[in-house]
């Protein structure tokens, strides 16, 4: 007998459907085809004893398992449940097995027939219901990540024999729901770090304002201890809020990497992923046999920080340049090439040289002749080219330590940041792909970014008597325009070129002695 189900298989940040046809007859043998991989191949020993721990079997006839469409590599476990219930079908075991075929079946088995989480549940469940399944069935724990999903039936189930008696129609199962707006909204405005902890440092405060409210990349140097790294912990608390299909895009990046904690529904805060330094290429920018996303696509609007930026290989920090530019990355393999969003800021910190401590106002700098120079070389030119704000920071004073007042909150920075992304938004309403004043093209930056023959003359002098670079001098007018929009002016004035020129410390030469 012959019967179909349905699966699918993940690729990307997308999910095909799968066709599972099982063809139980006479003879002998096991087969199964359509370029499975090794994972897939291995669901005969579990469903097997799956199956014996529900009071079923597995046919000793000649069974034929087709995997379509046949040229597409299907990999992973998740084809265990399809699988095992088109078995049952096909051998008879099953009533009404005809209904397979009205819903997408995903599940891992247990060997006691325990179901268990897959990857990829959110973009299953939407393509389910682009194509009008009447239903979706997979591992509870991944049921209300499906479940926000509307005008789908989802049904998450935690045993084999849930799913049998279902078809059996000797019980009946309950689609999730899921309040998605109001568990998105909820969960938008608590953080675990607040600026309010932080003592002092506020010339770095209002560096890492302009940083959040324009969308822009910055780099931290200072000595071991200044608050570096605890400044960057705290800025996505100043980040505007994640719009709803700015969750969706980042919840189906995390769920093809399987990093959703279970039970989980939308992705409600921007992400901040830090990286290791030993963390190679294929990792940070994605890969694999079946390419999985890298940590700078599950940095998709959100922060991807990197601490002490000298100490990653050099190979890995330049993949980094082109999904900077073009905020995705492709993947591509000999039979297929997929797309991952990459939109991040990046946030990196460094100490000024190997001991750490150049230019410290207290403690003296033991690094050799040329060592300090020869550190910051390890950065190339090309990468700090896409490094928007380069900021100094000092060891904050005893002084500023021990008084009891805190420091402004995150909230009332952030609703200077949103209201200053508002502004962008409105600007860039006509510039589809333009969110933020990072994302101007060369093209668009004479239009937004004139400035007077005052500022002009300003940014001349600037650049000659700092001997900062000509590739600073868009990075100038981008970080100047976010500096007027989080003041509310429609022009850019001289004080805001001004403060903008001082955050390009390493476009001088001579930095570093």
């Amino acid at each position: 007998m012959l019967i179909k189900t349905f699966g699918s298989a993940v690729y990307g940040v997308e999910a095909l459907t799968i066709t599972v046809e099982v063809h139980v007859t006479n003879g002998q043998k096991f087969y199964m085809v359509g370029l499975p991989d090794n994972a897939v191949k291995e669901s005969a020993q579990r469903i097997e004893s799956a199956l014996k721990s529900t009071g079923h079997y597995m046919p000793r006839t000649k069974v034929i398992i087709n995997l379509a469409p046949a040229d597409i590599k299907k990999s992973g476990s998740a084809f265990d449940l399809p699988i095992a219930m088109a078995i049952l079908g096909a051998s008879e075991q099953l009533l009404h097995a005809e209904r397979l075929c009205e819903y997408v079946v995903m599940g891992e088995l247990s060997l006691d027939g325990t179901i268990q989480p897959i990857k990829g549940a959110l973009p299953i469940a939407i393509t389910a219901r682009k194509e009008k399944f009447k239903g979706l069935i997979l591992p509870l724990s991944n049921c209300r990540e499906a479940g926000m999903v509307n005008n789908l039936n989802v049904y998450g189930v935690s045993h084999i024999n849930e799913v049998i008696q279902f078809f059996k129609d000797e019980t009946s199962l309950q689609p999730v729901t899921v309040n998605t707006k109001e568990e998105f909204y909820q969960s938008q405005n608590s953080f675990e770090f607040d600026f309010s902890d932080v003592k002092g440092q506020e010339n770095i405060k209002r560096a890492l304002e302009i940083t959040a409210a324009g969308g822009h990349n910055a780099i931290l140097i200072g000595p071991p201890g200044a608050g570096k790294t605890m400044l960057a912990k705290r800025l996505p608390s100043i980040l505007p809020p994640l719009t709803l299909q700015e969750a969706l895009e980042t919840t189906k990046i995390h769920s093809v990497a399987g990093k959703l904690p279970a039970n989980t529904t939308l992705i409600s805060r921007r992400p901040f992923r830090s990286p290791h330094h030993t963390i190679s290429d294929a990792a940070l920018v994605g890969g694999g046999g079946i390419p999985q996303p890298g940590e700078i696509s599950l940095s998709h609007n959100g922060v991807l920080f990197l601490d002490e930026l000298p100490e990653f290989k050099r190979t890995v920090l330049e993949v980094m340049r082109q999904p900077m530019e073009e905020r995705k990355v492709t993947i591509s393999r000999a039979k297929v090439a997929v797309d991952f969003p990459a939109s991040f800021m990046l946030i990196a910190s460094m100490n000024p040289c190997p001991c750490g401590f150049y230019n410290h106002p207290e403690k003296e700098c033991t690094c050799p002749t040329g060592a300090v120079q020869k550190y910051l070389n390890k950065i190339s030119g090309p990468l700090l080219d896409r490094i928007d704000l380069h900021v100094e920071v000092t060891p904050v004073p005893f002084s500023a330590l021990a008084t009891q007042t805190g420091g402004e909150d995150s909230a009332a920075i952030r609703e200077r940041v949103i209201r200053a992304r508002e502004k962008q938004a409105a600007r860039y309403s006509n510039d589809p792909g333009v969110y933020c004043n990072a994302q101007i093209s060369s093209k668009m930056l004479k239009e937004i970014c004139s400035i007077d023959a005052t500022g002009q003359t300003l940014l001349k002098t600037a650049m000659d008597r700092l001997n900062l670079s000509a590739r600073a001098y868009d990075r100038i007018l981008k970080v100047s325009r976010t500096i007027a929009d989080l003041e509310g002016n429609d022009s850019i004035r001289t004080e805001h070129l001004a403060e903008a020129i001082q955050y390009r410390s390493l476009d001088r030469e001579g930095w570093a002695g």
